[in-house]
């Protein structure tokens, strides 16, 4: 132990010796860190570190994904009465931007959220993303106009798009190896509850013109309360580590993983940043060095999972539902504890069965339910079918994303994208998937009168097909591993 102590006493100082350390060097932090994990000398593992340590500062941190689904439903009830009350009913071109504006926003903020997250920190960027939230859902629920309205809503997205790259970065970070999936698959959740208040919230809207200015005030109490709670939370000790502050990231791994835990978890970031340069993270290297492999992945995922149409779901279902004959009240509410109902099973698979099999399996049942939903608008399908295999179709499709497409593949890419790289390339990958929620948000109404339900469903079904092979040839397992095994290997497959 005391072997392993010397080997990062050198970086408890402010700078980090960017030396490249020899091999006797690191074959004696192999050692050290082995005598650590096996202290007995027995050939015993020494358990794993207990959950509840890390639990309250995971919890602290899906308030960012509450207010994320909390954001992406709030519209969904209250669209009708916004456009009525602001003169702007019947322009499905205003109604979509009242969608899409936010989501420009986000993506604005996720060009960002890299700079920021290792600018200023994981608990920093949080409180930051909470502000423009606060300010943004105020604007519009005090506002009178349109512009007022788009304007809230960008504000409010900038804050959307810093707050799940953050999240994703932190919770990975700070969770122990053995629930990191089940913890990552626990945003997922706060995002459907999130989604699911703001169904509820906005039930009463149909009937009270003015309720969907109390809708967006609501959002205000759970973003303050990240920006303040914060304050009680743990740094990233990664952040740390690569800040040069090895001292606080060691008071860090004992606060989440207990003093038995710590030397080990101080000896395998060593391992991982071995001769890196921890200031030399570039977008060069991201998108033609030996990382842009690991972007790829991320960014086809992203791209694939908003090509399957989810958001259209989550933004017009209502508009979907009427056109089928179904109140849309209590038909919402079944999106939301479907959405909710598979977001759990996620959380209890996701460290058993693995990413890749639910992400296989979440798309290919999406696919599955598409073709249904294509079936019920044509003249195969009764009235009675037309009926159950839409509205059947549309609840099964949330039901299979929520158990892999949706809460996997940011949870993947903070897993298999090197440390020191880790909140540029979420950025990256995060960015394409807000331009492509944007241009589908906006003319998903428009595509729906001009194509047709069936056509519409068709071309989001080959998406997850399409999916379910990118899935099958490139991603790769991570379940029960730690960040550090996890980069060591990726690296050395590409070299």
């Amino acid at each position: 132990m005391d072997s392993v102590r010397r080997t990062y006493t050198i970086m408890r100082g402010r700078h980090i010796d960017k030396r490249v350390p020899s091999k006797d060097f690191l074959s004696a932090l192999d050692k050290a860190e082995t005598a650590v994990r096996l202290p007995t000398g027995t050939g015993k593992d020494n358990g794993n570190p207990s959950w509840k340590r890390s639990l309250p500062h995971v919890l602290v941190a899906s308030l960012t994904s509450l207010l994320f689904g909390y954001h992406l439903g709030v519209v969904n009830e209250t669209l009708e009465s916004i456009s009525i009350d602001l003169g702007f009913s019947g322009n499905t071109i205003a109604e979509g931007l009242v969608v899409s504006t936010c989501l420009g926003g986000a993506f604005i903020g996720s060009l960002f959220s890299g700079l920021v997250a290792d600018g200023v920190g994981r608990r920093r960027a949080f409180q930051l993303s909470a502000l423009p939230m606060i300010v943004g859902a105020s604007v519009s629920a005090s506002t009178e106009s349109l512009e007022g309205m788009l304007l809230g809503r960008f504000l409010v997205g900038i804050g959307m798009g810093i707050g799940p790259s953050v999240t994703a970065l932190y919770v990975t970070e700070v969770s122990p190896a053995y629930v990191r999936g089940t913890y990552g698959s626990s945003t997922q959740i706060a995002t459907c509850i999130g989604l699911l208040g703001s169904l509820f919230a906005g039930i009463p809207a149909k009937d009270n013109l003015g309720w969907w200015r109390i809708c967006f005030w609501i959002s205000t109490v759970p973003a303050a309360m990240l920006a303040v709670f914060m304050e009680l939370c743990v740094e990233s000790p990664q952040w740390l580590f690569k800040r040069g502050r090895a001292a606080e990231a060691e008071a860090v791994f004992e606060k989440l993983l207990g003093g038995s835990y710590v030397k080990a978890s101080m000896a395998e970031l060593m391992k991982s940043d071995r001769g890196d340069d921890a200031d030399s993270a570039k977008l060069s290297e991201l998108l033609f060095g030996r990382s842009f492999r690991v972007v790829f992945i991320g960014s086809t995922l992203f791209a694939l999972q908003q090509l399957s149409g989810i958001n259209a779901v989550f933004y017009f279902s209502s508009t979907v539902f009427k056109k089928a004959g179904v109140p849309s009240a209590s038909a919402n509410i079944c999106v939301g504890v479907c959405n909710l109902l598979g977001s759990t099973v996620a959380v209890v698979l996701m460290d058993k069965l693995g990413r890749k099999v639910l992400l296989i399996g979440s798309f290919a049942g999406m696919a599955v339910s598409l073709g249904l939903q294509a079936i019920a608008y044509t003249s195969l399908s009764s009235p009675f079918g037309t009926l159950f295999l839409s509205v059947g179709g549309m609840l099964l499709f949330v039901l299979s994303f929520a158990t892999g497409a949706g809460p996997v593949p940011s949870l993947l890419l903070s897993e298999i994208c090197p440390g020191r790289l880790r909140a540029t390339a979420l950025a990256v990958c995060l960015a394409v998937h807000w331009v492509i929620n944007f241009f589908v948000g906006l003319l998903f109404l428009r595509m729906l009168e001009q194509l047709g339900s069936e056509l519409l469903n068709a071309i989001f079904g080959f998406f997850c097909v399409v999916a379910v092979i990118f899935v099958q040839k490139n991603v790769v397992e991570t379940k029960g591993k730690s960040l550090q095994e996890i980069e060591i290997s990726l690296l050395s497959s590409t070299q």
